[in-house]
């Protein structure tokens, strides 16, 4: 199995791919190796090839880094849909991509919201763009949380603004599930559970589930309590979304007014028109005493 590459790697390769592209002062591939968590060398080659084509269509003479991270934006999230949506439609959707983006700033240990846009890409009719500061390799429960919540703030914000649900979450439903599911059965974050592995293992070379021979080795009551706890998870989740969103209605607003004037604003701009800091961190762990 060969890994990807960390941040360091991610950089060395785009040296690589750039050599021959002439680019702009402003381009720093540091950068945008760090914006490119989780792609192979063939992705990063793809991304400075779609760089270097953007600039072409934009008449420039060389490429800029706002190139790199608008082709990033269409190669993680998918080509822009020609979609023609009602005043609505639109609104709905402002708001729900904006209960996304607050959470992500107010929620602690959230990852940074970089991007927000109600521009239709790929499947999905808007998109809020978060991605870690550095390569993550461990994930605490607590960022765990932070995540389930944040999936959950556009759901929260379309029933507190319009009072009504729609499909819009059904992405973000299902990616919540599967890791308050995982945090149950796999890793043991769990107080009535405990420590026991209820989930089988994924094979890594088929792409299978293997270990458990085709049946579950515990109870159906164990079964039951593991549809609780799921359900407590992201229960109390949404709960807090709605809290917060409530809290900090006024930068919801302004965001989702923002958006359906300029349809994208980049991290500072939604700095600049929700007045909020970005997340703070998780508390740090104390240090386990010397013996």
């Amino acid at each position: 199995i060969v890994n990807l590459p960390d941040r360091k790697g991610r950089e060395a390769i785009l040296q690589v791919h750039t050599r021959r592209v002439p680019m702009a002062k402003d381009v720093s591939l540091g950068e945008v190796a760090g914006a490119t968590p989780g792609l192979a060398g063939a992705d990063l080659r793809n991304l400075v090839n779609e760089a270097a084509l953007l600039a072409a269509r934009r008449n420039q003479n060389e490429v800029h880094q706002k190139d790199f991270l608008d082709s990033l934006e269409k190669i993680v999230l998918g080509p822009e849909r020609p979609l023609i949506l009602s005043r609505d439609d639109r609104e709905r959707i402002a708001f729900h991509e904006g209960g996304h983006a607050i959470l992500g700033l107010v929620v602690r240990g959230a990852d940074p919201v970089h991007r927000v846009s109600i521009v239709p890409r790929g499947q999905a009719l808007g998109v809020t763009y978060q991605r870690p500061e550095s390569d993550r390799y461990n994930y605490p429960e607590g960022y765990l949380r932070a995540r389930i919540i944040g999936m959950l703030g556009g759901r929260a914000a379309e029933e507190l603004v319009f009072g009504t649900k729609t499909t819009g979450a059904q992405n973000d439903i299902e990616q919540a599930t599967q890791i308050a599911r995982s945090m149950v059965t796999r890793w043991g974050m769990s107080e009535r559970l405990g420590m026991v592995q209820l989930a089988p293992h994924e094979n890594p070379y088929l792409g299978l589930m293997d270990g458990f021979g085709g049946s579950k080795p515990y109870s159906e009551a164990t079964a039951s309590a593991v549809d609780d706890e799921v359900h407590r998870i992201i229960d109390e989740s949404y709960v807090e979304a709605r809290r917060l969103l409530t809290e900090h209605r006024p930068a919801l607003d302004a965001l989702a007014d923002a958006l359906l004037a300029r349809e994208t604003l980049d991290e500072q701009e939604i700095l600049q028109v929700t007045g909020l800091p970005p997340a703070p961190p998780l508390p740090e762990s104390p240090l386990h005493p010397k013996a």
